[in-house]
This record gives structure tokens, C-alpha cells and sequence, in this order.
């Protein structure tokens, strides 16, 4: 008699749209739920992030944990008596990238609206979590947005390889009175100081 052979069949996963996180936390990344978020995850991962795709010219990367600091020392700059809530807003601006990391601009508007959606629901549920608007106000999100800008400025003429005439023609230059010298961290520095950070402002608003 023949035995018939066995049918190989192949083992497809089951798809999954979550993260799980070092906290043990599972984050849905299309979405997201604010109770599955923590600031340790997020410290830990934006730690690691290296902004300009590591193309800097520092012994360590410079982080996005470091980038949200002097993003939120800008805005308390352009911006004095800032309440701590905004600062923390300024601090927790690129929270999305614990999970989908650091994409430098022209290849963000290359993935145009998909990726900004994404985005756009991580950093919501980063808000609620921590007790902000999910929506910030106009005028804070603006100022942000320009602290952000002035702190590429920074990073590209300092660090990133940009000429003197690059950066006055792709980045908004600073206005007087402005200036950030910047040491990219080691990885655990970086870290810390994010936290440390946050503990300050999320605490002061309590």
C-alpha cells in the first residue's frame, strides 16, 4: 500500500499592529491606547533615536531624547513664563518616535498622509496620558512647531555637515539673543536627563 506524503504547509504568523515595550506594555500602533503608554518607554526609546539618520559628526548619536530638551528650552525662550503644561508639550513633541522612529522630512512627505496619521494618533494618546489636551491649542502647537524648526537650524550647522549657506537657506535662523550650544550624550545621559526632566514638569503641574 502507499502511504501518501505528508502536505507540507507553511507557518504564517498572525498579523500584529502592536509594540511590545521593555515596560511590558503592548502598544496598538494604529491605535493606540493611552493607558499603554509610559514615560520610561518613551525615554528609553527616544534615547535611542538617532535625529539625522546618525549622519552627525559627535563621538555618541544625537538623540531625539536630547532634540525634545532643547526644543522645550526654545520654547520657554521665545516664549517666557511658558506654563509647565506647554513645556511638557514642547518636551513629549516627538513622543511618536519611541515607536516609529526619527524620519528625516522629505522622506516624511513622501509617505505623505498615511504616516502623518499614524503620527497624529500616537501623539494624542500621548497627551491624554499625561494630561494634556489631545489637540494642543493653536498657538502653542505653532510656537513648538518653530522651537522644532530653530533647534534643526542648530543641529544642522553644528553638527549635521550643513554650510553656513545651507542653513540660512533650508532652516529658519535664530532670532537674536538665541543661542544653543549643543554636546550630543551618551545613550544613558540622554536618557536620564529626558527624565529628569519630565519628572520636573509633569510634577509641577500636579
Amino acid at each position: 500500500m502507499v502511504m501518501a506524503a505528508k502536505t507540507q504547509t507553511s507557518f504564517t504568523p498572525p498579523k500584529r499592529a502592536w509594540q511590545r515595550m521593555l515596560s511590558g506594555r503592548r502598544l496598538d500602533i494604529l491605535d493606540p491606547s493611552p493607558l499603554d503608554i509610559e514615560i520610561e518607554d518613551i525615554a528609553q526609546g527616544l534615547a535611542r533615536v538617532a535625529r539625522w539618520n546618525g549622519q552627525t559628526v559627535s563621538a555618541h548619536a544625537f538623540s531625539v531624547a536630547e532634540h525634545s530638551l532643547v526644543v522645550e528650552r526654545i520654547a520657554r525662550h521665545l516664549k517666557p513664563g511658558l506654563p509647565d503644561k506647554w513645556c511638557l508639550a514642547a518636551l513629549l513633541h516627538d513622543g511618536p518616535e519611541y515607536v516609529i522612529g526619527d524620519m528625516i522630512s522629505p522622506f516624511k512627505a513622501a509617505l505623505g498622509s498615511a504616516y502623518k496619521s499614524i503620527e497624529h494618533k500616537l501623539e494624542q494618546a500621548i497627551h491624554i496620558r499625561f494630561g494634556l489636551s489631545a489637540n494642543l491649542p493653536v498657538g502653542i502647537a505653532r510656537l513648538i512647531k518653530k522651537a522644532d524648526r530653530l533647534s534643526a537650524y542648530f543641529e544642522a550647522e553644528q553638527i549635521a555637515g550643513f554650510s553656513p549657506e545651507e542653513c540660512q537657506k533650508y532652516f529658519l535662523p535664530p532670532p537674536a539673543g538665541l543661542e544653543i550650544q549643543l554636546k550630543p550624550l551618551p545613550v544613558a545621559q540622554a536618557q536620564r536627563a529626558f527624565m529628569e526632566r519630565f519628572e520636573a514638569l509633569y510634577h509641577a503641574g500636579k
